[in-house]
């Protein structure tokens, strides 16, 4: 019997999850005129792009992207960002995912940061599954469900076809 996969985010609900979190990260960050949004390389860096542009939109705040480059089946390899510690050192700094699946790309993303001081830090994930091995949560998240430890959920930034699907 063949596995179908689920639609879970359309095009339009994605779009309207990013505006969301969008205000919530301008909420959180009303005092701040900077703040530097982290994506995790691949679709967490597209993610925060499209966060940027939202945040931009919607506020005054001067949003740095950050590129954050984590070997997902090695994670305690050396990680590596496109921007310099002393440029995101005392900021407002938001770590983004597209999926948060156990917590290991994510956990070992904050551990990188925690050697610098930050003004505040915060971490943000399109979807967060619910199924954590570590002690790490989604400040704002898109959705959040239960799935069965053998599902898996792909996010597919496509242009105006950008969906979430449960495989």
């Amino acid at each position: 019997m063949q596995k179908l996969d689920s639609l879970i985010l359309n095009n339009t609900q994605i779009a309207h999850k990013i505006k969301r979190m969008a205000y919530q990260v301008y909420e959180t960050n009303v005092g701040e005129s900077e703040v530097i949004i982290a994506g995790i390389k691949e679709n967490g860096f597209i993610l925060a792009e499209k966060l940027k542009a939202e945040v931009e939109k919607i506020s005054p705040i001067k949003v740095q992207l950050c590129e954050v480059i984590i070997n997902k089946k090695n994670p305690i390899n050396p990680i590596t960002t496109s921007l310099t510690p002393e440029e995101y050192t005392n900021k407002s700094l938001l770590l983004v995912d597209d999926v948060l699946h156990s917590g290991t790309t994510l956990i070992y993303g904050v551990r990188h940061f925690l050697e610098v001081p930050l003004k505040q830090f915060k971490t943000a994930v399109l979807v967060d599954r619910n199924h954590k091995k570590y002690p790490v949560k989604a400040d704002f998240k898109g959705i959040s469900l239960s799935t069965s430890l053998n599902e898996n959920i792909n996010v597919i930034f496509d242009g105006d076809n950008d969906r979430a699907i449960l495989e």
